[in-house]
């Protein structure tokens, strides 16, 4: 594997989230004037340093994550990383259990957009 932060990462982005989530989120950096740098140091920190790091296994990552996003309210990366829990051999029930939980210590309100945008990403 290369020693470039930039390029590892982007490597492992692309193997969770799938070229088409990524090739759109560098397509659209492009026309901001601070969109590269920004998906420079996405790819570089959360990809590389934190996804890279292999303590926890990927589908481990995922279901933290979606358990975060969800709790965070940030739909738009939550129907990604459900995506990207499925890539990385979750399952609809894990998903599921996940956001239960996530309900249970975030509040009910998560719970129902979690759920809405799971629905959406299963449809």
């Amino acid at each position: 594997m290369t020693a470039d932060p930039y390029e590892r990462g982007l490597q492992i982005r692309r193997e969770v989230l799938g070229d088409e989530y990524v090739d759109a989120a560098l397509r659209r950096a492009e026309t901001s004037p601070f969109g590269t740098d920004w998906q420079r140091f996405v790819t570089e920190h959360c990809w590389d340093a934190v996804w890279g790091d292999a303590t926890l296994p990927r589908a481990t990552r995922s279901l933290i994550t979606v358990a975060m996003l969800a709790v965070l309210g940030r739909s738009h990366e939550l129907g990604a990383h459900i995506r990207g829990a499925q890539r990385n051999g979750c399952t609809r029930e894990e998903v599921r259990a996940v956001l239960i939980q996530a309900a249970t210590y975030g509040g009910a309100p998560a719970g129902v957009e979690g759920f809405r945008v799971a629905n959406e990403v299963w449809e």
